[in-house]
């Protein structure tokens, strides 16, 4: 019998955890406080299971996010998150049917792109999404990095502060910051009210122990806040007690380069720690260069992070601003069907307009290309040169290169 594929019911809600906990390689456990944490916050019309002789075997859940397109404006997407197939079902095509039936579910929402982490590269492509933000993680060499070990702070000189605060105070300050950051860093999601409880302790429904970080925010010579980190350290000391400490930073919200710079230098400048973890950064970060030495900013993580699968051709490219003024003719190929036709782009550092057409193309491309290029991370020009656009019309790609990409890189700092 063909295992069975469906919404989830409460009922199916312990079951279906204890098979995502077992794809993900945890625990094949689910308990009654995970469940009863967890449930009230699940869409249980968007969670699917697949099923096979009672027996979850394949997990799949989505849920509604915004994502800042190049220019600022808010682009609602169909988030994808806890995909799993267990280990004694692959290669059935069980991703594909949970996959199929979600795009079409999202694209009937009228919501205008799907996106996801991949925790591996290869699967996603077939199903048109493509890489469309990367990141960076770096590991400072504190005492190589020439800060002065006298450093009162840039805070000082400027006339802001910077003040340890408690998880409640993120929970009332991180808001605000976040939504400004958003409005202004293409590839950023919204965050609601629970990220900002399980991030700081509040709501602790996941079997993960939770262990208090500290948290520092910058507020300028007003008294506004522009700016907050929160970072764990460990607890390391060599021959001769000699303090070898790590601080691993586990996020960080900079709406201005004061703040950025500041809280850098704060967590730099904190005795006994000798390592600084970043965390994931935008792979254009100020940080290296933000030291005397910027060599001593080692990178030990570069991966790519967002992928998006844009579902509304038209509503995703008039969302979008474009470097400038220009028209192309796009053909979109899509096997599922769900984005594919030919559409003309009318784009500018203003707006763009952009509709159906029947007029010759001046450039072809996977829709999953069209993804990778949607939040102006990456170059036609490199994706023409590897094949994977094609230029009909001479001189397309280059103007292609001038519109779609941006002038500072796509972030998103967020895991779903």
């Amino acid at each position: 019998m063909r295992p069975e594929l469906r919404t989830i019911t409460e009922s199916d809600f312990p079951d279906w955890l204890v098979a995502k906990h077992t794809g993900f390689l945890q625990a094949p456990v689910a308990t009654e406080r995970e469940v009863s944490g967890r449930l009230p916050y699940i869409d249980l019309a968007r969670t699917q299971g697949v099923f096979d002789n009672g027996r979850c075997v394949a997990t799949f859940r989505s849920f509604a996010q915004e994502i800042t397109a190049v220019g600022g404006a808010a682009v609602p997407a169909d988030a994808i998150s806890n995909v799993t197939v267990a280990p004694t079902h692959r290669r059935r095509g069980l991703l594909g049917r949970m996959m199929a039936a979600d795009l079409a579910a999202a694209k009937e929402r009228g919501e205008v792109v799907a996106t996801l982490i991949a925790a591996e590269y290869p699967i996603y492509g077939r199903y048109g999404f493509g890489p469309a933000t990367w990141t960076t993680e770096w590991e400072i060499d504190v005492p190589r990095a020439g800060l002065d070990p006298r450093w009162s702070g840039p805070a000082e000189r400027d006339g802001g502060r910077v003040d340890l605060v408690s998880g409640q105070d993120v929970r009332k300050l991180g808001p605000a910051l976040h939504e400004r950051l958003r409005a202004r860093q293409h590839g950023v999601i919204n965050r609601d009210a629970r990220w900002w409880e399980v991030n700081t302790g509040e709501n602790l429904a996941g079997p993960e122990p939770w262990t208090e970080p500290f948290h520092a925010v910058y507020s300028n010579a007003d008294g506004v806040p522009e700016g907050l980190i929160t970072y764990r350290a460990d607890d390391r000391w060599g021959d001769a007690k000699q303090p070898l400490n790590r601080a691993t930073v586990r996020g960080m919200i900079a709406v201005t380069p004061a703040a950025e710079r500041t809280l850098w230098h704060f967590v730099c400048s904190i005795d006994w720690i000798t390592t600084v973890r970043t965390g994931y950064r935008a792979p254009d970060d100020l940080l290296p260069l933000l030291l005397p030495d910027p060599r001593a900013a080692r990178v030990v993580t570069q991966a790519d992070w967002l992928w998006v699968r844009v579902l509304d051709v038209v509503r995703a490219l008039e969302a979008r601003t474009y470097g400038v003024p220009g028209t192309l003719v796009l053909d979109v190929h899509d096997a599922s069907g769900l984005s594919a036709g030919r559409y003309r782009l009318e784009g500018s550092p203003t707006g763009a307009s952009c509709a159906p057409t029947t007029a010759e193309p001046d450039l072809a491309l996977d829709v999953r290309e069209l993804g990778t290029l949607y939040l102006g991370d990456e170059s036609p020009l490199r994706l023409a040169a590897l094949g994977r656009v094609e230029e009909r019309t001479p001189g397309a790609v280059a103007l292609a290169e001038g519109m779609f990409r941006a002038a500072r890189r796509a972030w998103c700092p967020d895991v779903f």
